[in-house]
């Protein structure tokens, strides 16, 4: 996984790649069907400079942006649409943003699989966050607006795994059940909380909580060898 970021990461700093052979590609259609939804179905509108890494044969240079409904990394050219293979050993960087397609099981052994976005990478673990989509169909007799119909509403779903080994485990952003998810720190993680005035909802407290937690378990009189072997396995 390092080797592979930091292919990533010195792809994004240079300008000369190779172009993108279409092996790497597969035709897709338009999805049109909410295009008059408020909201979107992509993670950003316009197509963006962009390396795909093929770790068979290098990296190379696309403009592609994240169709969240359809869970692809869309390129087109021209005028043809097409979607990045979906395969472990392809991944890509749009903007900041790591995508990977992966193949992972949550602690019931619960099959899951699909583009995770990296967040945080460490020896022991790593955190990803995951985007779907809540779609609301406009009512047969709903509100009129501007003498129209109101449209129907799309909106993002961001959710956060920890994950070791190909195992996963959702991360709660809800102060309460993030203790009850990490219990045997409870104490620990509570002040830890209220002292540092963690929140959540912010990417960036949510790795430092983990980063807490993995620290605590660490200095163990007998450590852990995993984050996820006290935890809640009801996810």
């Amino acid at each position: 996984m390092k080797r592979v970021l930091l292919l990533l990461c010195l792809a994004a700093s240079s300008a000369l790649f190779a172009q993108l052979p279409k092996n790497l590609l597969v035709p897709t259609t338009k999805v049109s069907a909410y295009d008059n939804y408020n909201g979107s179905i992509y993670m950003k509108t316009h197509y963006k400079e962009s390396s795909i890494i093929d770790e068979k044969s290098g990296t190379f240079d696309a403009k592609l942006k994240y169709n969240i409904y359809s869970d692809a990394l869309e390129y087109n050219s021209k005028s043809e649409l097409y979607e990045v293979v979906k395969n472990q050993t392809v991944h890509a960087r749009i903007n900041s943003d790591y995508f990977y397609y992966c193949e992972f099981q949550n602690q019931r052994g619960i099959h899951k699989s699909g583009y995770f976005i990296l967040v945080e990478l460490t020896d022991k673990y790593r955190i990803y966050k995951k985007l779907t989509l809540k779609v609301k169909d406009p009512e047969e007799k709903g509100k009129i607006i501007n003498g129209l119909p109101e449209p129907g509403f799309i909106k993002t779903i961001t959710t956060y795994y920890l994950e070791e080994s190909g195992v996963i485990m959702e991360l709660p952003i809800n102060k309460k059940e993030m203790l009850a998810t990490f219990n045997d720190k409870e104490s620990e993680l509570k002040n830890y909380l209220k002292k540092k005035k963690i929140r959540l909802s912010k990417e960036e407290d949510l790795v430092r909580l983990v980063a807490r937690y993995n620290a605590l378990k660490s200095s163990d009189s007998i450590p852990s060898q995993s984050l996820l072997s006290n935890t809640d396995r009801n996810n």
